[in-house]
């Protein structure tokens, strides 16, 4: 698997020398999961954190009904885990499913650790990935009390351009908090016009 794609996204924000890039290449395992396997199941530890190198994956909660809650999707150059469970080191609520055949690195919470304390620069690189994830959050709250479903549709269209192409239509109408239904009728009344 090429590393190529996680060293660009890092050096994107801040710079690395050959020593940081290569203690990063040697602790990162590479996994590569098919489309529907469980990457992390609800109810265990996150192992680490996970760079989506190809495919998409999909974080989710399921709800006292069944029903799945998309929280998350994460494809080529976007981080995923679970936060909480990674540093309270208790089990997570969430699971997350590959939604298409999917090339991923594991950086396992133990060497995470030693990447931060051995070089600073991972330290400020997180920081700014885990800052922008938090903007990306709050707004995606905003859209949910302040928007109608046909912008909080567009917007999902605007920052996930291709992902209809292979994301089942009822994933994407949970991620944006409507009836699979309503999406189509969405879907529908813009074709018509």
């Amino acid at each position: 698997m090429d590393s190529q794609l996680i060293v660009a996204n890092i050096r994107r924000h801040v710079p690395l020398t050959p020593e940081e890039e290569a203690f990063l290449k040697a602790i990162l395992i590479p996994i590569t999961y098919r489309q529907g396997e469980i990457v992390q199941p609800a109810g265990e530890i996150g192992p680490g954190m996970i760079h989506v190198n190809s495919g998409c994956l999909m974080t989710y909660y399921t709800d006292r009904d069944g029903d799945e809650k998309v929280i998350q999707f994460a494809t080529a150059g976007w981080w995923t885990g679970d936060l909480h469970s990674l540093s309270t080191q208790e089990p997570s609520i969430f699971a997350t499913r590959a939604l298409a055949d999917s090339e991923v690195y594991l950086l396992p919470d133990v060497r995470m650790n030693e990447l931060l304390e051995r070089y600073p620069v991972f330290e400020r690189y997180f920081r700014i990935t885990f800052q922008n994830s938090l903007v990306t959050h709050q707004r995606r709250l905003i859209q949910a009390y302040s928007f109608t479903a046909e912008e909080r549709y567009d917007s999902f269209q605007q920052k996930y351009p291709h992902l209809e192409q292979f994301v089942p239509l009822k994933y994407v109408a949970s991620y944006l908090g409507i009836t699979p239904e309503f999406l189509s009728k969405i879907r529908r009344k813009r074709t018509t016009h």
